[in-house]
């Protein structure tokens, strides 16, 4: 009798082990697009402008807050300045980064980032606990690139906030590079991501 109660326990066990080996699946969260902004500082010797894109997409998880996918948009028409308070200097501004010198938005008119990589990061000189790898798409040319971000994850909410600098020569946006020119843009831009995701509800 107890063999066979032994027995029995163990099939048990067994099958158990079995179906909770699947049950860990992905879980969606959405980027909160009233909240979440990717903000940009573009700068030359003398001046410097900021301002922000919208960002949409999402983010995949174990389901234990270890994210391990992504994919976003960023709308090139979502630019926005800060710094102008001019209506009509801000809005040629605008439209210049809108303009082939720049996004060229009429032929790219989305910029894409793919994660491909979400691993823990450890940098005294940092406050971010992870570092993310993936594929930026912009201006029609993709290259990978890494941020160091401070990922914070809780039941019903994500928080992706990161800071780095992102060559645009890369990518092809070429314009006004001479600096013996009357305007010289830097080749770095400041991106700051303040990203906020929920639970997909779907």
């Amino acid at each position: 009798m107890k063999q066979k109660i032994y027995c029995a326990f163990m099939a048990l066990s067994v099958l158990t082990a079995c179906s909770n080996k699947g049950t860990i699946s992905l879980t969606d969260f959405n980027a909160d697009e009233d909240s979440s902004a990717v903000e940009w500082k573009g700068s030359a010797p003398t001046h410097f402008h900021r301002g922000a894109f919208k960002v949409s997409g999402n983010l995949q998880t174990d389901g234990k807050g270890k994210i391990t996918g992504g994919d976003f948009s960023i709308p090139v028409a979502s630019i926005s300045n800060f710094d102008l308070t001019n209506t009509a200097e801000r809005e040629q501004l605008l439209n210049h980064l809108k303009s082939p010198d720049f996004f060229n938005m009429a032929v790219h008119p989305e910029a894409r980032f793919h994660i491909t990589k979400a691993a823990p990061y450890n940098n005294p000189a940092s406050s971010a606990n992870t570092m993310i790898t993936g594929d930026f798409t912009m201006i029609g040319q993709t290259h990978s690139i890494q941020i160091p971000a401070v990922i914070k994850t809780e039941k019903n909410k994500i928080t992706v906030e990161g800071s780095f600098k992102l060559n645009r020569l890369q990518w092809g946006m070429s314009s006004f590079n001479d600096p013996e020119a009357d305007l010289y843009i830097l080749p770095d831009v400041d991106i700051t991501l303040k990203l906020y995701f929920k639970p997909s509800a779907s």
